[in-house]
Order: C-alpha cells, then sequence, then structure tokens
C-alpha cells in the first residue's frame, strides 16, 4: 500500500496467496490506528486521495514508466498528429520522442510543450486554461474548448488507476473530464499504464474497456484483466511480444 497509495483487497490477497477475509482480517487493526483508510473493495494511505508532487511521481517507478513510454513512442510515426495529457508517464512518452520529428502535439501539460517544442519541426498547441500548480498543466473549459479544435490519431492518457472491474480511475474530476474531452477527438484512445495502477483504486471512474483502443504496460497485466480487455476488443500492448 506504501509503495502503490491504494490497494484492493483482491490484490493485497493475490499478492501474499491468502483469502481475502484473511485480508480484511489483518487490515483491520490498521484502518482502526489510522495507518490505512478504508474504501469500497480496498485500502489507502491517510493521504491517498492526493497524488504527491510532479516531480516525486516522475521518480516513482520510472524504470516501467519509461519501457511504456517506449513503447508507445514506436507506434506514432513522424507527422502524426496526437494527444498527449499530464500524466508522468506522458512525460516519459514526450521524452521518448525527441528523435521524431515534424509531430502535431496537442497538450494541457507545459512540461511536456517544453520538452517537445524545440525539437525537429514539431508544432505544439498548448491548451489554456485554470493551472494546476502541482504539474503546471492546464485544465476546465477554456482548456477543454481548445482541445476541441482538433482532431488526432490518437490520445495518450495516463490513468490514476485500473481498478479491480478493469474500469480507469483517477484522483481528480477535472483530469477525467480532460480525458473525455481528449477521447472525443481521436481516432483512437492509449492508455499508458505501469504495473503499479493495476488493482489501484481512484474516486473518479474516466471510462471502461470498451471506451478504448489499447493499454501500453510494462509487464503482462493481472489475467483477469486480460480477458476483460480480450472481451472488450482492446490490445494489450507490452514489452517484447512483438506488437
Amino acid at each position: 500500500v506504501r509503495e502503490s497509495g491504494s490497494c484492493s483487497i483482491a490484490e493485497l490477497a493475490r499478492r501474499f496467496e491468502v483469502s481475502t477475509e484473511t485480508v480484511r482480517r489483518s487490515v483491520k487493526p490498521l484502518i482502526e490506528t489510522g495507518a490505512v483508510v478504508r474504501f469500497h473493495g480496498g485500502v489507502m494511505l491517510p493521504d491517498g486521495l492526493e497524488e504527491p508532487p510532479f516531480q516525486r511521481r516522475m521518480q516513482r517507478h520510472r524504470e516501467a514508466k519509461q519501457a511504456v513510454a517506449a513503447l508507445v513512442a514506436a507506434r506514432i510515426a513522424d507527422g502524426d498528429p496526437i494527444i498527449l495529457d499530464n500524466g508522468t508517464t506522458s512525460a516519459y512518452v514526450a521524452q521518448a520522442l525527441a528523435h521524431h520529428s515534424r509531430l502535431v502535439v496537442v497538450t494541457n501539460s507545459a512540461e511536456i510543450a517544453c520538452r517537445l517544442a524545440p525539437r525537429n519541426d514539431n508544432r505544439i498547441f498548448l491548451c489554456g486554461g485554470e493551472v494546476n500548480g502541482d504539474d503546471v498543466a492546464a485544465f476546465g473549459p477554456s482548456a477543454i474548448a481548445f482541445l476541441r479544435q482538433f482532431q488526432v490519431r490518437c490520445a495518450v492518457l495516463s490513468v490514476g488507476g485500473i481498478n479491480g472491474r478493469g474500469e480507469l480511475v483517477d484522483f481528480h474530476l477535472f483530469e477525467a473530464e480532460f480525458s473525455h474531452a481528449a477521447m472525443a477527438q481521436a481516432a483512437e484512445t492509449w492508455v499508458i499504464a505501469d504495473h503499479s495502477k493495476f488493482g489501484r483504486e481512484a474516486p473518479v471512474k474516466v471510462c471502461s474497456l470498451a471506451d478504448i483502443d489499447l493499454v501500453a504496460t510494462d509487464r503482462p497485466p493481472p489475467p483477469d484483466f486480460a480477458r476483460r480487455c480480450d472481451a472488450a476488443g482492446v490490445r494489450i500492448l507490452v514489452p517484447g511480444d512483438g506488437a
């Protein structure tokens, strides 16, 4: 729980190879002492409803995020129009696109705009709006209105977690609203999520698997999630799969 910020009861049971009832009994004293907070289906750290600052999140699971970013960058061609959101894995995608040229990138992240704007005849369109100081990204009606002027090949979106029901979730409503708008402007939606995001709960539902086209992750996902993806026609991209 300390590693990921939150975890479902089912995931804890799988990880420790015990029953869910055993996990519930084990976490009860932690809940009573305030070491963790209970939510429906899992537990989180007391500050688990808030993500840590952006630069700290950039270092968390860094190698896994870089692996995901490399997978996605390899599927993007020179000149492609794309949307990149403000997530830390998205920032690594921008880094992995360093040698691409003539990209058309729409983003709400000043960090990503600064990484890509000076390079290789790229065209960068930065959404305006109220800026979130944590990650220097714009949200709200103005950002969404700006985004709706574009049609792109793919929206590359990060999420706060992928819960045990296969739903993509996030920590803030304004982030989910931006994701919804991005999905509407893209021919395809690609979700980028390292292994720590699986089984992780967050308060706001972004979308269901039926709403996306591809999930890129750094290792094979849990079997139940893979089955859900297969049923929904969602491609799973992991290192070394040849996709």
